[in-house]
């Protein structure tokens, strides 16, 4: 379960990962935010920015979407 759900669906890259880092700011240290993207390069762009931060993230296929679950460190 998320504490935020982010819907980055329809948007291409940097858009996620900008929705992702806006919602972070709001989060506190252990809560969990679910990204919801279409953009097949947030596959890749998603886990390097969370492993740059320092998140957590757990990543799988969702219909057409990507959910990635991303817990703030």
């Amino acid at each position: 379960m998320s504490d935020t759900v982010v819907d980055a669906r329809g948007l291409k890259c940097p858009l996620p990962v900008l929705k992702l880092e806006k919602a972070l700011a709001g989060a506190r240290a252990g809560d969990t935010i679910a990204v919801l993207a279409t953009d097949p390069v947030a596959r890749i762009d998603i886990p390097l920015y969370c492993r740059q931060q320092g998140h957590l993230l757990d990543m799988n296929d969702e219909g057409a979407a990507i959910r990635f679950l991303v817990t703030k460190a």
